[in-house]
């Protein structure tokens, strides 16, 4: 069975290494830092589609995370060098549904994985609003190659025991 995520076309949205202040007296990555990862990914793929500090003045807009998942799937230990990959699960007017993969880097071997639900926000407000049109034409290509991809097996995943027969 192929690695999760191992597909070529999923683009790395940010690299970083494991600094020792980021794990715990195993020496593994602490839970908390696995989303910290991930939330300076949603900023590089924000930077990506032109929300960047210029981006986000020029349109007022910017993202809020409205919900997300993680499954952690191997360790990752002080001075691993790590890289995020994007995949595109949904994308309406003003939400953008997404799999961000932790991986070795350069590797296919998936450490980690969030699915999250991103909002696009008028900061005016704060209200939900339309993509502008340039983050649009960014995402929607992306959307429509990654609609090609299987998801990964964790997404949509409801966390529960199991119930007794």
């Amino acid at each position: 069975m192929p690695e999760l995520n191992s597909a070529p076309a999923l683009p790395v949205v940010y690299r970083c290494s494991i600094g020792p202040a980021w794990v715990d007296f195993n020496g593994h990555l602490r839970d908390g830092y696995y989303m910290v990862l991930f939330s300076s990914a949603v900023d590089a793929l924000m930077d990506l589609a032109g929300l960047d500090e210029a981006g986000r003045k020029a349109t007022g807009h910017s993202w809020f995370t409205l919900e997300a998942h993680i499954n952690y799937l191997h360790e990752v230990k002080q001075g691993a060098a790590v890289e995020v990959r994007l995949q595109m699960l949904g994308l309406d007017a003003k939400r953008l549904h997404v799999a961000l993969s932790l991986h070795p880097a350069g590797g296919t071997q998936v450490l980690a994985l969030t699915e999250q639900m991103l909002l696009n926000v008028d900061m005016a407000g704060p209200r939900a609003t339309a993509f502008a049109p340039q983050v649009a034409a960014y995402l929607q290509p992306l959307a429509a190659q990654h609609a090609l991809l299987p998801r990964p097996a964790q997404v949509g995943r409801v966390m529960a025991l199991p119930q007794p027969k």
